[in-house]
């Protein structure tokens, strides 16, 4: 039995549509394949940069940055081409270690490539371990020569401190009420090795010891609060800190 003929009407609007679709689709898939080879080679370039850190290779730098490259590092500090090569050096003795890409990501128009990644360190400081991690957001300008870099900026990838289980006794001498406004006021309670913060239409949080009179809330390293006593050693309030800058709270009564 053959096939029969459609009679559906099909209008030329909906068959420019349907060309279009197809063009569309079939089009992404070659600009998808003509990228690869830049992602590769944008890994391969990046890891190279990485690599000349411990070394101090100052040529892989020099080769692979573009003369006008605005660098921020992980401590926020801006630098030009000539201030990062002057700058590198081998590891000095006692120490070993190396970068390595954990993951990669590039998003590449036309010429600029737009490219992330998460980096591993591995530190071996006068025998002891040290772990970190870092991401970095980098610019490439496609040249002549190959993918040169024009900006990167890199950040530490935080993690919480070691906590401390504080004795009780030590840990209850922080109960109180501390007030930063009038309006604006948290109770505070040793609960399970933690101190318990309280605050109106608020759920409740937990701060974690790191030294006797300094917490962190979990999963919020870049905070801490910091406690303060007066000369006979009473608590007199503490300062929430972040980046260097405190917000004072007052205690203004006992739980």
């Amino acid at each position: 039995m053959p096939l029969r003929r459609a009679t559906f009407p099909v209008h030329r609007p909906m068959i420019v549509a349907i060309c279009a679709l197809i063009l569309a689709t079939s089009s992404g898939q070659p600009k998808a394949q003509e990228a690869a080879p830049d992602t590769a080679a944008l890994k391969i370039a990046t890891q190279a940069l990485l690599d000349a850190v411990a070394t101090g290779r100052t040529d892989i730098w020099d080769t692979y940055l573009d003369d006008r490259i605005i660098h921020v590092d992980e401590n926020g500090v801006r630098r030009t081409k000539a201030e990062l090569i002057a700058e590198l050096a081998p590891l000095p003795t006692g120490l070993s270690g190396s970068l390595e890409i954990a993951s990669f990501e590039a998003r590449i128009t036309n010429d600029i490539a737009v490219t992330f990644h998460e980096d591993q360190e591995q530190l071996d400081y006068h025998g002891q371990p040290l772990r970190s991690r870092f991401r970095s957001v980098d610019t490439w300008r496609r040249t002549d020569q190959g993918w040169r870099l024009i900006a990167a900026h890199v950040a530490a990838v935080q993690r919480d401190p070691p906590s401390v289980q504080l004795p009780p006794r030590v840990l209850c001498e922080l109960n109180g009420i501390y007030r930063l406004t009038p309006e604006i006021v948290a109770t505070l309670s040793c609960d399970s090795g933690k101190l318990r913060v309280e605050r109106p239409g608020r759920p409740d949080i937990y701060f974690a010891a790191e030294t006797r009179d300094i917490f962190f809330e979990v999963g919020k390293p870049r905070v801490r609060r910091i406690f303060q006593r007066n000369i006979q050693g009473r608590v007199t309030g503490f300062v929430d800190r972040r980046e260097g800058e405190d917000i004072r709270w007052r205690r203004v009564g006992t739980k």
